[in-house]
């Protein structure tokens, strides 16, 4: 009867407990509370039983009190923390432990602008599907023209293929000192696609030695020892990108879509020619080229305006029969901002050709209309408008022959004309 009644009140006791201090008289003293119930419940006496609950009232006792002494250490704690903080802004403020912060990136990683006359150019137009490009020569493998989205490119399908430009004299070297090379690439995701910088089918004889080609893979170039990853690491592999060369001199850029990733100061070798190759196509693994260009460089912007007083530049790219800017057209355009900025006091007549091909009337609406796309990208840049007008001369003012496909680039043109 004692028994029951001992065991009674604990539990009532640890009912008014709060939860965490009665879940811990549970795990520490239910085992020791019941053996000593057991022990004492035979005892003849209260005194025994009162002296065992004496016991148990200090146990509760001690559960509290090492609560309130826990909970003061947190606020001590926090307090502490508080006062550290404070101590570190201190310091910081004192310039003693400041934080280093994130350096500020300013890049200029696309800085390509095209050579201002076109050598070679080839868009494909007029060719035939399933023939061999006629503006080309085979050096191996199978290479044909295809059409891919309503597009005619060069399929490069399997026998690692290899093309070179058709020149009139190839075996000479036909890239000047200064020089540009562009083109579209769909990558197929795997393999690798290499542009070589002499021609592999004419100039054997006289081929240079050492790493003669820029490597594409993925999103990376790479040269030798020169290297690098487009800096966008969700790019997709398999995609197309406008692949651009600027040569000047022994000094080469490659880049990658609107990003420069090979840039080395000096070549070891004098680049004569171009091929393209791949070891890598197959009938499952197909690589596509479109939109073929190598264009002669020529004197800085500022300089041309200062000697001519305009500027010519072809570089600046527009989709079909469109006003709609390709992204390779920026670097020309950054270079336009970058000089009026320089110079405030110059402004610009900027000025729209096109060639000779199709409707007269449509070509004049064509190259008012992308006069107009430019002045506009130039404002946003940050020039005022009042420095710059716009008009469209369609193909009333060739600088070159309509008959050729290099002819017909030069005409198709942006002109910054000195107002």
């Amino acid at each position: 009867m004692k028994k029951s009644i001992f065991i009674t009140l604990i539990l009532a006791i640890m009912m008014f407990l709060p939860f965490e201090a009665s879940s811990q008289v549970k795990v520490d003293v239910k085992g020791k509370v019941e053996n000593e119930a057991d022990r004492r419940a035979n005892r003849a006496t209260d005194r025994t039983i009162d002296a065992g609950f004496d016991k148990i009232e200090e146990g509760i006792k001690g559960i509290f009190k090492k609560k309130d002494k826990s909970a003061a250490g947190k606020e001590e704690d926090t307090d502490t923390a508080g006062n550290n903080a404070g101590a570190d802004e201190n310091e910081a403020a004192g310039g003693k432990a400041a934080k280093t912060s994130d350096p500020v990136l300013s890049w200029s990683k696309y800085d390509f602008v095209p050579g201002d006359k076109v050598i070679f150019e080839d868009n494909l137009a007029g060719e035939e599907n399933g023939e061999f490009p006629s503006r080309w020569d085979l050096v191996r493998g199978n290479t044909e023209i295809a059409v891919v989205d309503g597009e005619n490119v060069i399929m490069m399908r399997e026998g690692a293929p290899s093309i070179v430009p058709y020149m009139k004299d190839p075996q000479k070297d036909y890239l000047p000192d200064i020089f540009t090379i562009e083109f579209d690439l769909y990558y197929p995701g795997d393999g690798n696609f290499e542009v070589y910088l002499y021609d592999r089918k004419n100039q054997k004889s006289n081929s240079p030695t050492g790493y003669t080609y820029i490597q594409v893979q993925d999103d990376q170039f790479s040269m030798g020892q020169a290297r690098s990853r487009h800096p966008d690491e969700n790019i997709a592999k398999e995609r197309w990108m406008h692949i651009a060369i600027a040569y000047t001199e022994g000094k080469l850029k490659a880049y990658m879509d609107e990003t420069r990733l090979i840039n080395i100061p000096r070549l070891d070798f004098e680049p004569m020619g171009l091929t393209l190759y791949t070891y890598h196509a197959r009938n499952d693994n197909r690589y596509y080229i479109k939109n073929v260009r190598i264009a002669q460089g020529g004197v800085k912007y500022y300089d041309r305006f200062m000697q001519e007083g305009k500027i010519i530049a072809n570089g600046i790219r527009f989709d079909v029969n469109k006003a709609t800017l390709k992204p390779e057209s920026m670097g020309v355009i950054n270079e336009i901002a970058t000089l009026m900025k320089e110079h405030p006091e110059v402004k610009f007549s900027v000025e729209g050709h096109t060639d000779g091909d199709g409707d007269d009337n449509l070509n004049q609406t064509l190259s008012e209309q992308r006069a107009g796309t430019v002045v506009a990208t130039l404002e946003k840049l940050g020039i005022d408008s009042n420095r710059l007008t716009s008009k469209g001369w369609g193909e009333s003012k060739p600088i070159d022959t309509n008959d050729t496909p290099e002819g017909k680039a030069n005409n198709r043109r942006v002109e910054f004309v000195k107002l």
